[in-house]
């Protein structure tokens, strides 16, 4: 040890004026020097024992602290994960993919062979900065000592200007290492997505104002990404137009309170159905990245002639897959806002309530579409999925959702009015992401003066992707319950044969899809330091998760359902 001030000082101690209270991650050699001086301050660095848990556990933990951020300005919702030059960046790209889907400000950073060695290609060595270029806002490598204040700063300027993401930094042993007189950089304001053009707001006024016309307002994650405020301002639009209201394809946090009566439903990712949904004279797309199939559709799902208003703080997603009638880049909350004190004053009452009639008419559609759809009745002594979701609502109506259940969740976001900021789920798709974001989620939660109960709802071939996380959450004493939806297959893949090819599941061998035998998950919990009961009857689930929530630490009930 020396008394010098090094660049991993200078790193450590800007993470600190930043408001970043914890590091997750898995080190390594070159990572030394800033675990050093992480020993030396009052940042906790949490352990995680593969790089895409630690990405995954620092991506949960900042989606959880932007709600946070939206009711207390001194909260800086940022996830900071320190990882292990090329190959432990290998290893945390697909969550990093995740985070970047589900817009987490996250700032990642990797050690990296010195500057004058790599010539040599010392083992572990890569292109770091190409490896996380595509799924980061921005990805550098801090070239010299004298540039590191501002290339923090810029970093999590980026991370945090809408519209968020992650952004990654290399940072050389060398560089770390490298003595400095520099401090911190003060971070500045951080905008928000603005106002939009006030041209292309009163254009879609324009095209939203013939009140023989119905209008659909879909609404996508990026409406709960700009705050409760967003959320309201939808509600307000909803009802200044009398539109019918629906989440987008892959919704995956609450963007519109589902218990109003102008919300419709989700649109599922069937072709059929998508398209009937979204079969409007006009369509108002707002926050949406995620609304198209998940393999190829054969007929398109916005008829030509309709007519599209886009609204996003994020331009790509602007005009992407339809074209915009009218283009607003610009915070959701804003422009929506602005649009429903226009039209206010442009349709009259009963112009709102003839398209109200046209609501109820498609709602009615929808129900008895649902209970088509509902699960049947099965001679099976494993509990529903909806029987599963039924019972977590009895038990914990409050509790923050973390949900990877994959064929679950169609059940949970049916069956239970979740409110604004009171569920996330795996927006990018990839498995292994929600049981590490859960653990982030409840450490984040842990830092309010009022912690929610945190439930992980993930399915059984999501939690074995990456177990080991819960030795992070018995590591840091996380207070959380983990709930798996277990069919002991990978139903998802079961349901897409079938989709893809047709017939019935008797005509298939479905190689790859079932664990047989099954992996005793309560004792895979329990190795790593949580505690486990398995659930097999639908009449213990209640008992179980009430005293799983009783208790402190890490919880988990590997619940069997049938398909």
């Amino acid at each position: 040890m020396t008394d010098e001030y090094t660049g991993a000082d200078l790193f450590v101690d800007a993470l600190d004026r930043y408001g970043v209270t914890h590091v997750f991650g898995n080190p390594g050699t070159t990572e030394l020097p800033v675990m050093n001086a992480l020993g030396d301050s009052d940042l906790e660095y949490v352990l995680g024992l593969h790089e895409d848990v630690a990405v995954e556990m620092a991506a949960g933990y900042a989606s959880t602290r932007r709600y946070h951020s939206h009711h207390d300005d001194s909260v800086t919702p940022v996830g900071v994960v320190n990882l292990h030059v090329a190959p432990g960046l290998a290893h945390g790209l697909g969550n990093l993919y995740g985070a970047s889907v589900a817009g987490a400000p996250l700032v990642v950073t990797a050690g990296n062979h010195s500057t004058d060695f790599r010539h040599e290609e010392p083992i572990l060595s890569g292109d770091l900065v190409e490896m996380a270029d595509e799924f980061a806002k921005w990805s550098a490598e801090v070239g010299d000592v004298s540039a590191l204040p501002t290339m923090l700063r810029r970093a999590f300027r980026v991370a945090l200007t809408p519209p968020t993401g992650p952004v990654f930094l290399a940072l050389p042993l060398d560089v770390m290492m490298a003595e400095t007189d520099a401090t911190p950089e003060r971070l500045g304001e951080i905008p928000d997505g603005g106002r939009g053009d006030p041209a292309q707001i009163e254009r879609a006024a324009d095209l939203l104002a013939d009140p023989s016309e119905d209008v659909a307002l879909i609404v996508g994650d990026g409406v709960a990404r700009s705050g409760v405020d967003a959320i309201d301002a939808a509600v307000e639009f909803a009802e200044a137009t009398g539109a019918r209201v629906h989440g987008e394809i892959l919704a995956c946090e609450v963007d519109f309170p589902t218990d109003h009566d102008q919300w419709v439903s989700y649109v599922p990712p069937d072709e059929d159905l998508a398209a009937t949904l979204l079969g409007a004279d006009n369509l108002v797309f707002v926050g949406c990245s995620t609304n198209t199939t998940l393999t190829r559709h054969d007929r398109p799902l916005v008829a030509e002639d309709s007519t599209c208003v886009h609204v996003s703080d994020d331009a790509w997603q602007v005009g992407k897959n339809q074209p915009a009638d009218a283009a607003v880049v610009g915070d959701p909350g804003h422009v929506l806002r602005d649009l429903a004190e226009t039209l206010r004053k442009r349709l009259t009452a009963s112009d709102r309530e003839e398209r109200l009639d046209r609501v109820e008419m498609v709602k009615n559609m929808v129900e008895s579409r649902m209970a088509e759809m509902a699960d049947d009745e099965a001679d099976d002594p494993r509990a529903s999925k909806a029987e599963l979701v039924d019972a977590m609502e009895s038990v914990a109506p409050d509790a923050y959702i973390v949900d990877e259940g994959v064929t679950a969740k169609y059940a949970m976001l049916t069956r239970w009015d979740l409110e604004p900021e009171q569920y996330v789920s795996n927006k990018g798709g990839g498995l292994g992401y929600g049981l590490p974001a859960s653990v982030g989620t409840a450490i984040a939660e842990s830092q309010t003066d009022d912690p929610r109960d945190v439930i992980g709802f993930v399915g059984d071939g999501s939690y074995l992707y990456y177990p080991q996380t819960l030795y992070s959450a018995a590591r840091e004493d996380v207070d959380l319950t983990v709930v798996i939806p277990d069919n002991r297959n990978y139903r998802i893949l079961k349901d897409n044969t079938l989709d893809l090819f047709g017939g019935e599941e008797d005509d298939y061998e479905f190689v790859g899809m079932d664990f047989d035998p099954p992996v005793d998950i309560p004792a895979n919990a329990e190795s790593h330091g949580a505690r486990g009961r398995l659930v097999p009857e639908p009449d213990e689930i209640e008992s179980a998760l009430e005293a799983a929530l009783d208790r402190d630490g890490p919880d988990v009930l590997d619940v069997l359902v049938h398909d």
